[in-house]
């Protein structure tokens, strides 16, 4: 066994595979760059090497850094992670020129799995299941329309070399197919640093579900199950499950045997994934093989009780699986959120600046039932431009889904988090919905159940009772805690919307009566606290706060998020007299949607223009965003020059 492994990424899944090997008894080596020096990762290794500037490009993705971090440091045997060198050949070739083990499959599995065109090839000659498509290499965007028209309206236009949903672009007609080949180029150009591309039909109603499989250095081979990976928006999964709540005992058998045929076909060794996309009649076609550990296989760990990584370590160590298919099994069920940085009211652009506040829900080894948090960050920490924006996953067990989506909705209730945008009230606001109750899922879930975006409801909505009630009770407690004349009458305005209620002492807390309703309801909140633990009848919930000038709040339950006002009734008519505040104007400007480079105008002072026109690219976290012009117009003044970085709302230009 290795005596010392060093970890070629960064970030949670760094974190994440330092905790087995020092459960193993493997000292561990971190690498950072500069803008990573303080992070998580570098505090939690026994050694750490710098590797270069914060660019991916001049560090975490340098071979010869690597390399020369491993000799510097004597460590044996490299654990990629995910993403990064992960899945490049020439990392694992130059690491055995120097007699370094990669813990990961071997160069040529790696490079025949990687490249989505040729894996197909060989997809196919396994016998396994594959999607209709044109899997030669383009050369043009009159070609791709061609080819599009004779595999048949919508098509899915991918990256050969892609991965996380970079590089991939639907087009349901000829001119979404010109734009978004040229876009998905330039996006896999700029991600993976090859151009090409390829076009394959688009499945409707579909939905992405994987196999897990594991093998070794001896032939054996076994696949752990499925996970359910519908739940996904700009092609970048957000909420993954396991098992899927879709498939039945022969369906799971079918696919793990074709993967399984697939990994074997390439001597596959070490942990993988085989993707499948899955339509509404059970139908399932082969994506792509991931030759790496999954950010999602935490959910597989809990169901099967098994360790990936300690299962990676010990196959590039040369050991043989301890286990045969039989003996895999899958007992409960484990739901995983991704927690990110970014806007999910602005169609999820990313979001960066430093963590001021971090509070994380308990995990079962502090007494949590069945929750498990990976992160590789903290209180104080920073989410750059550099790297992928995630704060963390959060993962829930159950004895059935029903127990696992509620464990996972109220530690997203708990999951406090500021100093920059987040997505954890969408999140919780996702398992609310029935359609994921009933597990009806597919790969447009959020499009569609989200069609406008995500907002808070127009309507009064059952999380509202919860917020309505802590509102009130806080408000009590400040008027307690400074020893001030307290009201039974109140007049809670949430988002503007006025609800009167009373508040009255009750034995064991205060009774509160809302629309002919009474609640006993009791809480130790104190004016300071960021989440509020409340009694609520026979149920305890969690209500994030955050306090406001004034008897205000702002309040987060159960994914719905509310400005609350706490008046008197005389003070709430009052309120409704007053004349509503003009928005600001800015209906002539384009502004940032969010923090980023401004990598192109496409337009001049001048220059007229048409609704829908191109006129600036701004790129975040390797991801191109277009914004184009809502009207006719003439633009008046350009604010920004290409390479400005930008603050979100950052005027760009000006229409006359």
């Amino acid at each position: 066994m290795f005596r010392k492994i060093l970890i070629a990424n960064r970030g949670e899944i760094a974190c994440r595979v330092i905790r087995t090997a020092r459960r193993m008894g493997i000292a561990t080596v971190a690498v950072y760059s500069e803008a990573d020096a303080e992070a998580l990762h570098v505090r939690l290794a026994d050694e750490a090497v710098a590797i270069g500037p914060p660019p991916a490009a001049e560090s975490y993705l340098r071979i010869d850094k690597i390399v020369a971090a491993c000799k510097a440091t004597g460590a044996q045997a490299v654990h990629p992670g995910y993403g990064f060198l992960s899945e490049r050949p020439a990392f694992a070739e130059a690491l055995a020129k120097e007699g370094i083990a990669f813990i990961g499959p071997t160069p040529e599995a790696i490079a025949a799995m990687g490249d989505k065109i040729e894996s197909k090839k060989l997809a196919a000659a396994a016998k396994v299941s594959t999607v209709p498509g044109h899997l030669g290499i383009i050369e043009s965007t009159a070609e791709a329309a061609k080819i599009a028209r004779g595999i048949g309206y919508p098509v899915m236009i991918k990256a050969s070399a892609g991965g996380g949903g970079k590089g991939m672009r639907i087009a349901r007609d000829d001119a979404e197919l010109r734009e978004g080949f040229s876009s998905a180029q330039h996006e896999a150009k700029a991600s993976f640093g090859d151009d090409r591309v390829f076009l394959e039909k688009y499945i409707e109603e579909p939905r992405h579900i994987e196999i897990q499989v594991l093998g070794d250095a001896h032939g054996n081979v076994v696949h752990l199950g499925e996970r359910e990976c519908s739940i996904q928006r700009r092609h970048q999964k957000v909420i993954e499950e396991c098992p899927s709540p879709f498939l039945d005992p022969a369906t799971r058998a079918a696919m793990g045997a074709q993967a399984v045929a697939l990994a074997k076909a390439v001597n596959y060794r070490s942990a993988g994934t085989v993707e499948f996309i899955v339509d509404r009649n059970k139908n399932f076609y082969f994506l792509e093989m991931n030759t790496r550990l999954q950010v999602e296989h935490p959910v597989t760990e809990m169901v099967t009780g098994l360790d990936l990584v300690e299962l990676m370590i010990r196959v590039a160590a040369g050991e043989k699986l301890p286990f045969t298919q039989d003996d895999v099994k899958q007992t409960g069920w484990a739901i995983e959120a991704r927690v990110y940085a970014e806007d999910p009211e602005r169609n999820f652009l990313p979001s960066i600046g430093r963590l001021v506040r971090y509070i994380a829900p308990a995990t079962a080894d502090q007494g949590s039932d069945g929750i498990r948090i990976d992160t590789g960050v903290g209180e104080g920490a920073e989410i750059s431009i550099f790297y992928d924006p995630m704060i963390a996953k959060l993962c829930a067990y159950g004895a059935d889904r029903g127990e696992a989506i509620d464990r996972l909705g109220a530690a997203l209730d708990g999951f406090y988090v500021a100093g920059l945008r987040h997505n954890i009230a969408f999140l919780n606001a996702i398992l609310h919905k029935p359609r994921f109750a009933e597990g009806r899922l597919s790969t447009n879930f959020i499009a569609e159940e989200f069609p406008s975006g995500f907002a808070p409801p127009a309507e009064f909505v059952a999380p509202d009772r919860v917020i309505l009630i802590a509102a009130a009770l806080a408000d009590r407690r400040l008027a307690e805690a400074e020893a001030g004349a307290s009201v039974s009458e109140l007049c809670v305005q949430l988002d503007g919307a006025p609800h009167p209620l009373a508040v009255r002492s009750a034995p064991g807390g205060y009774a509160v009566e809302h629309r002919g309703e009474t609640s006993l309801a009791a809480s130790d909140w104190r004016p300071a606290d960021k989440l509020m633990q409340m009694r609520l009848d026979d149920h305890v919930v969690t209500v994030q706060i955050d306090r406001l000038p004034g008897r205000a709040f702002r309040l987060t339950h159960a994914g719905v998020t509310r400005g609350a006002q706490v008046l008197s009734p005389r003070a709430a008519e009052l309120l409704r007299m007053m004349p509503p505040k003009a928005a600001a104007d800015t209906s002539r400007q384009v502004l940032s949607p969010m923090p980023g480079l401004l990598s192109a105008l496409v337009v001049e002072e001048g220059q007229e223009v048409k609704a829908g026109e191109a006129l600036a690219v701004v790129e975040a976290m390797k991801m191109e965003n277009v914004l184009r012009a809502e009207r006719d117009g003439t633009i008046a003044k350009l604010c920004a020059r290409p390479g400005d970085s930008l603050a979100v709302d950052q005027v760009i230009l000006e229409f006359a």
